[in-house]
């Protein structure tokens, strides 16, 4: 169980951030505040649909480019709801003392807090949790030793 955890931690850790002042991180909390679940579920959608267009991954998924197009389109919409409507006063002051990066350090968060959501699914947990079954955990006692 431990190492399952490190391992998701890792995966976590993976995606960091910079720098976070102090209106960077009030623009980072209106926009978790600001999303509905919906919301996050397009930002994943949108962030699986961007991963999968690597060579790597290409051949594990099948995304038409009508799909892609929608993903952008309906993320774009949310991008722009988000900066102009719901935290428009977040974003300019982040902006204007702490500039352009603010920006994308504060989506960076709504996107950990949106995976947030797909990795605590047990079908995730499940799937992630198939990894244990190969590991050789005789190699692996100075992670856990008992």
């Amino acid at each position: 169980m431990k190492l399952k955890l490190s391992i998701i931690t890792l995966l976590f850790l993976i995606c960091t951030t910079g720098f976070a002042g102090p209106f960077t991180d009030k623009l980072s909390i209106c926009l978790v505040e600001k999303t509905t679940t919906d919301d996050k579920n397009k930002l994943i959608r949108w962030v699986y649909g961007a991963m999968s267009a690597h060579p790597i991954v290409k051949n594990l998924s099948n995304i038409p480019s009508e799909v892609g197009v929608k993903l952008n389109k309906d993320t774009a919409n949310l991008f722009m709801d988000l900066l102009t409507n719901r935290c428009k006063e977040e974003a300019e002051k982040a902006i204007r003392y702490e500039n352009k990066l603010a920006i994308q350090t504060s989506f960076s968060i709504l996107g950990k807090v949106a995976m947030q959501g797909i990795m605590s699914d047990s079908n995730v947990i499940q799937f992630m949790g198939g990894l244990d079954a190969y590991l050789d955990k005789d190699k692996l006692t100075f992670i856990a030793p008992e």
